[in-house]
């Protein structure tokens, strides 16, 4: 009898080994029901997000097996895209190409969703704001700059940026940390508030390394600190905003999402196949001379990443007065 019940039992554990084996299967480009994987990028093509994500894309897709292609959805200052890609099938066919404002529109009330409306798959590049300004100002440094606001309350400084985007809350953060204000100018993206800049029509405004390097070199613009935690090699004799007393370290994150509810199979395979483009040698060296710096996090890592981002991102918002979220 207890011969006959062991062997009962172990072809039961048999047979639900059958069932649960297919849904132990890493997930392959076979399971995908789309010939090719969409990647909406929310920005407008040959920007400085787009150009970063094709890159990746190119590599990514070698690893993955199968087709990835970009699809511009631009307007809204990125959320018009993020809507399309929120409201995308589960399946696999459709990613996302986000970064930092994502955030600061749900914190401003823009859109009703944050970071979190996604499956955070994989973190790729950081891009390191630096305060920029015309080389006609009073200041040559952003303590210069910062002292001589506080000095003189009430004082007009113009400041260029796409009103609720990561151009506007990197100068916020300044503001949350130092206690001054700046006069904001609104543009519709970075060539609008380049232009403007050189043109001298505002003081200050949003550079990147990318953006910023043959400008400041040649003169034309300047730069008053960079926010990163050491100076960047590329641009050594740009101090860091800590170094000159303002505790602000920040920058545009990039990174790549899948619509809610995506298997969390499917999300394995898209971590892995960015994981392995990352580690390209030859996507590292175009990246690096776009400016940005490689940062990458798989799915656990930047899901923490963006928790901490977003706790920060709606702290300053509140201290400068833009939180516009009822709950």
């Amino acid at each position: 009898m207890k011969t006959r019940l062991i062997s009962i039992l172990s072809a039961l554990v048999l047979f639900a080994g059958l069932f649960a084996a297919p849904a132990a299967r890493a997930a392959g480009p076979g399971d995908l029901p789309c010939r090719a994987v969409k990647l909406i990028v929310p920005w407008n093509a040959g920007g400085g997000t787009d150009v970063i994500f094709r890159i990746v894309a190119r590599s990514a897709q070698k690893a993955l097996g199968k087709d990835i292609i970009v699809q511009n959805i631009g307007g809204q200052g990125g959320n018009k895209g993020a809507k399309v890609a929120k409201g995308s099938k589960p399946n696999g066919c459709t990613l996302f190409a986000g970064h930092d404002s994502m955030q600061t529109s749900y914190v401003q009330g823009r859109v009703n969703f944050s970071f979190f409306a996604f499956e955070p798959l994989v973190l790729v590049t950081h891009t390191p704001s630096i305060i920029g300004a015309h080389p006609g100002v009073p200041w040559k440094s952003a303590k210069a700059l910062i002292n001589d606001l506080k000095k003189n309350k009430g004082k007009k400084v113009l400041f260029g940026a796409t009103l609720g985007s990561t151009s506007h809350f990197f100068p916020v953060l300044v503001e949350a940390d130092t206690g001054i204000k700046f006069k904001y100018v609104g543009y519709d993206g970075t060539r609008q508030r380049m232009t403007a800049l050189l043109g001298k029509h505002i003081q200050l405004g949003e550079l990147n390394i990318s953006s910023a390097k043959k400008y400041l070199g040649s003169g034309k613009l300047i730069g008053l600190g960079i926010a990163l935690e050491k100076r960047d090699s590329r641009l050594p004799n740009l101090p860091t905003l800590k170094e000159q007393g303002i505790n602000v370290v920040t920058g545009v994150n990039r990174g790549v999402f899948a619509p809610k509810g995506t298997p969390a199979g499917i999300q394995a395979m898209f971590e892995k196949a960015f994981g392995n483009a990352m580690k390209d040698p030859e996507v590292v060296k175009n990246l690096t001379a776009k400016g940005v710096i490689v940062q990458f996090k798989g799915r656990a890592g930047y899901r923490a990443f963006l928790k901490d981002s977003a706790a920060k991102i709606t702290d300053a918002a509140k201290r400068v007065g833009l939180y516009k979220r009822k709950n």
